[in-house]
């Protein structure tokens, strides 16, 4: 009877295995099959994949990890230079900082330098101008001193003829040639007209000189020539004599009315340039050639001519 029944029961499983397949839905067919593949996937895996995976997984993790600690470092090293490097553009900014201020430090030194050195040569040209004006006025005294000595000559070697003009002729005046003669020969005498230096010669008691011989020529160019400055221009150093062209122009007259009948001119002289009608005579190493005509307001010196006033 058991066995009856367990031929029923498994007869009736069965059955009931086939009815319930041929009740179930689609759907349900569907869903079971996914779950009995899913079922037959995962008794198909074996237990070998699996390791396999997790090992892949844990050294793929450890690579990965790998790289991160290695970037860490570079990022550490990197970091690292980066500080150094700002570490040193500070340090290089405090240098340049120390070598701009040493450089402007040079620079004002420098420029101090150079006005002191600009100062010193305005001082040296100072005083290289002083000296030449002392190297100047050092000529010129020698050159005053000079002609002092050769006035001082001059009037010793005419001492003699001062000493008679002393007995015949008026205080100032040289007795030469039998007559009594005046020369200006003092610079502190100004120079004059013509006009004005025979009125000067008129007021004492005389007038300009008249020079109507060799003899009388001669002992004035010598007297004059012993008397000339060499530091005064040739054109200063003429004395007004007695003789002019004013009635007509190359008929030269003395003041007294008579006529030149030898003269000495110079070359080219008179040559009535700007209407130069007045004679004068000049200290030329020739004295033939020691007259020139001039214009009559022209300043020079002059000389004058008297009789003695007392017979010897």
């Amino acid at each position: 009877m058991e066995e009856g029944e367990n031929s029923a029961g498994t007869s009736g499983g069965s059955y009931n295995k086939l009815i319930y397949h041929d009740d179930l839905s689609g759907d349900e067919q569907t869903l079971y099959s996914s779950q009995e593949k899913q079922q037959v996937s995962m008794s198909m895996v074996r237990p070998g994949s699996s390791l396999d995976h997790y090992k892949l997984l844990t050294v793929s993790l450890a690579v990965l990890a790998v790289i991160l600690l290695v970037v860490d470092i570079g990022l550490g090293v990197y970091y690292g230079k980066l500080t150094d490097g700002q570490h040193t553009v500070m340090d290089i900014g405090s240098e340049v900082s120390k070598l701009q201020a040493t450089y402007n430090t040079a620079v004002q030194k420098r420029d101090e330098v150079k006005n002191e050195l600009a100062s010193e040569i305005r001082e040296q040209q100072v005083t290289k101008w002083e000296i030449e004006h002392q190297n100047k006025r050092s000529k010129d005294y020698k050159k005053k001193s000079d002609a002092l000595q050769m006035e001082i000559a001059a009037i010793k070697s005419h001492i003699p003829m001062m000493k008679e003009g002393c007995r015949h002729c008026l205080p100032g005046w040289i007795f030469m040639e039998s007559l009594c003669y005046y020369f200006p020969f003092s610079d502190a005498i100004s120079r004059r007209g013509w006009q004005e230096a025979r009125e000067f010669c008129m007021k004492q008691g005389g007038d300009l000189a008249v020079v109507d011989s060799r003899e009388k020529h001669l002992a004035i160019s010598q007297l004059i020539n012993s008397f000339q400055v060499s530091i005064r221009s040739i054109s200063q150093s003429g004395y007004w004599i007695g003789l002019r062209d004013v009635e007509e122009e190359g008929t030269w007259k003395w003041h007294d009315g008579t006529r030149l009948t030898e003269g000495y001119w110079n070359d080219g002289e008179p040559n009535d340039q700007g209407g130069e009608d007045c004679a004068a005579t000049y200290p030329r190493n020739n004295p033939f050639k020691a007259w020139n005509d001039a214009p009559c307001t022209h300043g020079l010196k002059w000389i004058c001519q008297m009789p003695p006033t007392f017979a010897s």
